[in-house]
């Protein structure tokens, strides 16, 4: 397109991507897979419902065909847990049995990005592998296969959780042909069996770090406010690389300004490799996220510690960002910077009408689609979604705080902190006729856990959100925060009779093998109690997503590792 009008080149949100073209694995002949040794990899999925058939049928086409039954070895191990380097240690450790070919199972849902992963890890060492989906899993292996490999084999076979064994095989079987062929063709033949149609990012993004895009010049509406913002949102939505809200276009002006209050070097690593893209996230990343979520400048410091509790291990980023759970990723600031910049969590805090609030969190989510690539019904397993994943963000009021905060739980008053939780949106509790705090607090137990609630097969952390006359109440009837903890722990719980064949495979303690009932969360703990919002009846309880996900703690702290005692300690130049 021509550009007489000098228009302003927008910077790319994804950043850019280095698209790898792997080479794959020489295949053996179909004389060589008989004889030969074969690999059956399930990553635990198979487990589920009536999936193993998948590995059943195929064991019998092999055996129609002649192979060699003595010579098969199958491994089971989650992937769960384990980054890039260590998918490829576990594929080196896959390749000592000597395999001809490899069978990878399942990618139906959350694990099927990080089984790609070792899928593409067992190619590079030298062993042809096909790889077994199932939708919603079958999106997402599509996309970590054309960003992190260019091109792989994988067969999906149209089934879910209540396919008969009759269903699978029927499945399997009409897409045994592609499976040989994945396994025994060479050339072109295997060229088009590893070809990947993907539906986004067809021109990957640039190295420049600008986005193709210039609208066609039009004389009348050159000069005007906002010129071009229609034709900017229309290619940013085809292009996947916004919300579906308006976004602030991220020019370069608008960038340079967004860094007045960060300190730290716009290539400064945030996140570690994660998610479709295998990306890290950098501080730039973050930066251009942020005027696309209409942010202030001095929201970069918060954004940046967020991004760090992220990265923590505890928090399990890289499932998280692709997973059919409909939870956002919830920031909860605590301490004097939240107060100074507006982070409000008075009354209506997780609504709108707050913009410190709802621009931040929806910068967090925005780096996560457009730097991750998880976008929604491409590489995104969400069933449903939910509003979280717009924005999820508030603060903690000290004027209503009726107990310590997690700043000064974790740190101290003077310390300004972000939790960060992987949870479902606010759950509303109502109670307007209790008259004391022991009859409320019995409202607010029943509502910490359902039988559809992921905390109810997985005990990990939750956050009950008291609104002022409820904390009051329940202050006036002499609890701490710690007694509220220990009440919920105790009382907040399901018989197993209950949970045992619903919901998700649990993923419960050892030493909990043999407990009657199961409690929710693993330790008073887990149980957060913040004071927000407005007088009246109405509580809130969050819920966690808690697959091997904590909530975690980051502290706002300037490069030197020194705690931030105000937003003007990060300004440039101060």
């Amino acid at each position: 397109m021509s550009n007489p009008n000098n228009l302003e080149r927008l910077l790319d949100p994804r950043g850019y991507q280095e698209r790898p073209m792997l080479e794959l694995a020489k295949r053996p002949s179909l004389e060589d897979l008989k004889k030969g040794k074969i690999l059956f990899y399930n990553n635990t999925k198979l487990g589920f419902c009536n999936y193993y058939t998948v590995f059943d049928r195929i064991k019998e086409h092999l055996r129609e065909i002649g192979c060699c039954e003595d010579n098969w070895v199958e491994y089971t191990e989650t992937v769960r847990g384990k980054n890039a380097d260590d998918l490829m240690e576990y594929a080196k450790m896959l390749a000592k049995e000597e395999p001809v070919a490899a069978i990878v199972a399942f990618g139906d849902m959350g694990t099927s990005s990080s089984t790609t992963v070792l899928t593409i890890a067992l190619e590079k060492i030298g062993i042809p592998a096909v790889y077994m989906t199932a939708p919603p899993g079958t999106a997402i292996t599509e996309g970590v296969g054309v960003y992190r490999a260019g091109e792989l084999c994988m067969c999906s076979v149209d089934i879910m959780q209540a396919s008969t064994v009759e269903e699978v095989a029927t499945e399997v079987d009409k897409k045994w042909d592609y499976i040989l062929g994945a396994l025994t063709s060479n050339g072109d033949e295997l060229k088009k069996l590893a070809h990947i149609d993907f539906k986004i990012d067809k021109v990957a993004p640039a190295k420049d770090g600008l986005l193709p895009f210039i609208p066609e010049f039009d004389h009348e509406k050159s000069t005007e406010p906002g010129a071009y913002m229609e034709e900017v949102m229309e290619y940013f939505n085809a292009e996947h690389i916004c919300d579906g809200l308006p976004i602030i276009p991220p020019t370069r002006r608008r960038y340079e300004a967004m860094l007045e209050y960060c300190p730290w070097p716009e290539d400064m690593k945030l996140v570690d490799p994660s998610g479709p893209s295998g990306r890290e996230i950098t501080v730039r990343d973050v930066a251009i996220a942020a005027v696309m979520a209409g942010c202030k400048p001095h929201a970069m410091p918060v954004l940046v510690a967020a991004f760090k509790a992220l990265n923590s291990p505890l928090y399990n980023f890289n499932q998280s960002v692709t997973t059919s759970h409909p939870g956002g990723n919830l920031c909860i600031v605590s301490g004097p910077i939240a107060q100074e910049i507006g982070i409000s969590g008075k009354q209506g805090c997780q609504g709108p009408g707050w913009p410190e609030n709802a621009t931040i969190g929806r910068a967090i989510n925005l780096v996560i689609m457009n730097v991750l690539r998880s976008v929604p019904g491409v590489c995104d397993l969400d069933c449903i979604a939910s509003q979280a994943e717009f924005t999820f963000c508030f603060a903690e009021e000290p004027s209503l705080a009726q107990w310590n905060m997690i700043n000064e739980d974790r740190y101290d008053s003077e310390t300004t902190t972000v939790y960060l939780l992987k949870a479902e949106p606010i759950h509303d509790v109502i109670d307007f006729l209790s008259l004391n705090g022991h009859d409320l607090l019995d409202t607010l137990t029943d509502c910490c856990s359902t039988l559809g609630s992921n905390n109810a097969y997985m005990p990990g952390p939750l956050v009950m959100c008291l609104t002022p006359d409820h904390a009051m109440m329940l202050k006036k009837d002499g609890y701490t925060k710690q007694m509220i903890q220990e009440h919920i722990h105790q009382y907040v719980y399901h018989d197993n009779a209950m949970v045992n064949g619903r919901g998700l495979m649990p993923v419960r303690p050892k030493e909990w093998e043999n407990r009657h009932p199961l409690p929710v969360t693993r330790s008073p703990k887990d149980v957060e109690v913040v004071t927000i919002g407005g007088r009246g009846g109405h509580d809130g309880i969050i819920l966690p997503w808690a697959l091997h996900s904590e909530g975690c703690v980051e502290p706002l702290t300037l490069p030197d590792g020194s705690i931030a005692k105000s937003i003007k300690d990060f300004k440039k130049g101060e």
